[in-house]
């Protein structure tokens, strides 16, 4: 079966199978380094029956842990939970935080930026962080600390000086906030509507401000009545971008296929936590005592507490909802990459970095590559 690693003396190593590129499907041949040297091979309506499918890695823009560790336990826990979500074919990721006192939240940053700049081997690579809370509406927390508070530039550029904060979630509808969107915009930081009682004026409002993306669309914001449209409303008629957990628990799948005709470049993140890649039982959120069970990770009333989804899986499902693999592709590559304004990675092109998975006909993983190393995914 080709679709295996070449490995031997120094020079490019090669992938052979179908490649998704951007121009669409080719027949071929990808060959590598630490990023990709060629393309070569013939042009494919789709892939070709039996043999393995090479795509780009994953990009997962909102991860709070994994492997049983929660990323507000700062860097160790950080490179654990990257290097599980590696072996499940995500190759870059934030490290997203809960709400926090300031100083637990300089602390995880002045403890992640070290993972940013240096990177591990056989983990995925970490991109900065996303900051989710604690900018957000007390009355809209889902499963975040009661440990809310007005934002301000000042508090994020602090931040900023420690690790790079990529994103930040925030409530547009509370005072200042609509200036504080316009305020990180200019400073290259993303800005996300989450945990939000704001309504679809409101909504409209923080677009216009610069919003660039919402934070796990439909959960933890006002909905979509028709005579009240909510904040999901405005994303739906208005956004380019939005997130969405995709492990058809948190979002029923007839409202994930509404958005994905609605929001022209919808990702999937994993929301993934401390229970992702482990067995059922106790684990942590931030300060908040959560539970793996069936799948899902709640507290104790009940509450969805983040997930324990993975993005082979989210691409599995996408597929088996009836998206083809090239667009379901696009969804936990190529969008991420996309709205964090990556040029290196997210497609297969020569010059980008070379992040890749291997997949069986059945979209299992048979390898991953960060950066054109592979992983042991037998011993991982």
């Amino acid at each position: 079966m080709t679709g295996t690693l070449e490995q031997g003396p120094p020079g490019p190593r090669r992938l052979e199978g179908s490649i998704l590129t951007p121009d669409g499907w080719m027949r071929g041949v990808v060959e590598f380094g630490a990023r990709i040297r060629a393309l070569t091979g013939t042009a494919a309506a789709g892939p070709e029956p039996g043999r393995p499918v090479i795509l780009p890695g994953f990009i997962d823009l909102h991860v709070h842990g994994g492997g049983g560790a929660d990323i507000m336990s700062g860097r160790s826990a950080v490179l654990t939970a990257a290097r599980m979500h590696a072996r499940h074919g995500t190759t870059s990721m934030l490290a997203t935080t809960v709400c926090a006192s300031r100083e637990d939240l300089r602390r995880v940053a002045a403890e992640i930026g070290p993972a940013v700049s240096q990177g591990q081997a056989g983990g995925a690579r970490v991109l900065g962080l996303h900051l989710e809370g604690p900018f957000i509406n007390p009355g809209k927390l889902g499963a975040q600390p009661h440990c809310t508070r007005p934002g301000t530039l000042e508090e994020v550029l602090a931040l900023n000086a420690l690790a790079p904060i990529r994103i930040v979630t925030l409530a547009p509808e509370l005072d200042g906030h609509l200036e504080l969107i316009k305020a990180l915009v200019d400073q290259g930081i993303r800005v996300q509507a989450g945990h939000t009682l704001g309504d679809y004026p409101v909504g409209v409002a923080a677009l216009q401000a610069g919003l660039g993306s919402f934070t796990h669309l439909f959960n933890a914001m006002t909905g979509m009545l028709h005579r009240e449209p909510g904040m999901a409303a405005a994303a739906m008629a208005h956004a380019e971008y939005a997130e969405l957990i995709a492990d058809l628990i948190h979002v029923h799948p007839g409202m994930i296929l509404a958005a994905l005709r609605a929001i022209p470049r919808l990702y999937c993140v994993t929301d993934g936590t401390a229970g992702s890649g482990m067995p059922d039982g106790p684990y942590h959120l931030g300060s908040q005592c959560v539970t793996k069970f069936h799948g899902a990770v709640r507290l104790a009333d009940g509450t969805l507490a983040g997930s324990t989804l993975t993005l082979d899986q989210a691409l599995r499902n996408l597929v088996g909802l009836g998206l083809t693999l090239e667009d379901a592709s696009h969804r936990v590559s190529a969008y991420a990459a996309e709205y964090l304004g990556l040029d290196d990675r997210g497609r297969i092109a020569v010059g980008r970095m070379a992040d890749l998975v291997v997949m069986d006909p059945a979209l299992q993983l048979t390898s991953v590559f960060l950066e054109g190393v592979s992983l042991d995914l037998i011993d991982a």
